[in-house]
């Protein structure tokens, strides 16, 4: 595809127009590899399961609505999100009757700044294939009313059990491991609901990060409304900055880790009992350094433990992101590979739809044709990405619905193709 000047005409091998494909099944006998030598990382392995061919141009029919991917495990539960809302409603009253409705309206107000502060971050790294909303919707509220409703019980369990607990056990022991629980079950459960649509540990860190977004949300309404009632405005203002401004994403990046790990199993096609051990290694890094965390408030002088501590471990975890970003986009230019070799593709449509730079150029082009067909060009991507992260599902073998799947999303990808071409 050219990025400038005109389109060129569709050559007789561009798989525009046809018939549907054949769906993807396994290959009797030997292993076709598309890539030259072995393959780089143990993310995506070598695999006798080869893309159907291509059909024959045709005259073009009439259209037809454009086939959707199943939304059958990619999307929570209207269940879910009733239960969830029960749990809202008795979050609500606990927070009436200990704070008022001034204070928790203050503390609602002011917990949404770290809150936007978050989401954008997570938006960013959300970019490269997008998590369907539903299951974004449900991690981010199972961090702010059932995991904080889940530590609300268990601290007035131990409070009746044991009576009060000093300062030092209930932020370094207590909390990290009661709420990084809480948080790191969330996590399990959208894996578990949303299985295909978790595929690798870009999206459990995703998911973490919702979870711990919506986990710092609720527990900052409670700090800031406590710190008004005790404090007065001058203590409010500190607090909001030590935990709005200062650490926002502390809960997002303890959580993450949780995430990460499951998302690792996920990639290798891990069962549910896989999962939660491979979380359970995540979970005691989270604990670990949510109690780090919180110990240095506690123990020295919290501002150099901060900046000589705290702030490398931020850059540590934004490195990690963009390494895997970098692995998610090396992956997604595999897996379309395997397409371009069976005639989907051109290998010029490969390099704009899995590389960043590819995907720029290919949006300034589509914003010259007539119309501005950056909108089709966007889909265009999305459906693109969303292709090799079936074939990668399909591969592992942990995906019944891949060949469905995959026959729509090829159906969308022609007709994207189609549109930017028309004059």
């Amino acid at each position: 595809m050219s990025f400038g000047g005109q389109p060129p005409a569709a050559q007789p091998s561009d798989p525009v127009y046809g018939q549907p494909p054949r769906p993807l099944r396994p290959q009797s006998g030997g292993t076709r590899s598309l890539s030259s030598g072995p393959f780089p990382t143990l993310l995506a392995g070598p695999t006798a399961y080869a893309p159907p061919t291509p059909a024959a141009p045709a005259p073009a029919p009439a259209m037809p609505a454009l086939p959707m991917p199943a939304r059958r495990g990619r999307s929570a539960s209207v269940w879910a999100f009733g239960a969830l809302g029960f749990a809202m409603l008795a979050l609500i009253a606990y927070f009436a009757l200990f704070l008022g409705a001034g204070a928790s309206i203050v503390g609602l107000v002011l917990a949404l700044v770290p809150l936007a502060i978050v989401l954008t971050g997570v938006r960013l790294i959300d970019r490269w294939e997008p998590e369907p909303k539903s299951l974004m919707i449900f991690a981010l509220a199972w961090g702010a009313v059932a995991a904080v409703g889940i530590t609300l019980l268990v601290d007035l369990a131990l409070t009746l059990a044991v009576g009060l607990r000093t300062e030092f056990f209930s932020a370094v022991i207590q909390a990290p491991v009661i709420e990084e629980i809480a948080k790191g079950l969330g996590v399990l459960l959208v894996f578990v609901i949303g299985r295909r649509a978790f595929d690798g540990p870009v999206d459990g860190v995703v998911y973490g990060a919702l979870v711990g977004a919506g986990f710092a949300f609720t527990e900052n309404i409670q700090y800031f409304g406590t710190s008004l009632i005790d404090g007065g405005a001058g203590q409010l203002t500190l607090t909001f900055v030590l935990r709005g401004l200062v650490s926002p994403f502390a809960h997002a990046m303890f959580t993450a880790l949780t995430g990460f790990a499951i998302g690792l199993a996920a990639r290798r096609g891990a069962t549910t009992a896989t999962a939660l051990g491979s979380g359970a290694l995540g979970l005691l890094g989270a604990i670990a350094l949510h109690a780090y965390w919180n110990g240095s408030s506690l123990l020295g002088d919290f501002l150099a433990l901060y900046v000589s501590t705290q702030v490398p471990l931020f850059i540590g975890f934004i490195v990690a992101i963009l390494a895997l970003r970098r692995e998610e986009a090396r992956l997604t230019r595999v897996r379309l590979g395997d397409y371009a070799a069976a005639g989907w593709f051109t290998p010029q449509e490969v390099e704009m739809l899995a590389t960043p730079g590819g995907r720029r150029t290919g949006l300034q082009w589509a914003s010259g044709l007539r119309g501005d067909r950056r909108d089709v060009m966007q889909q265009f991507i999305r459906d693109a990405a969303a292709l090799a992260a079936v074939r990668q599902r399909a591969i592992t073998g942990r995906d019944p619905l891949a060949a469905a799947d995959e026959h729509a999303l090829l159906m969308r990808t022609r007709d994207a193709r189609a549109r930017l071409l028309a004059y």
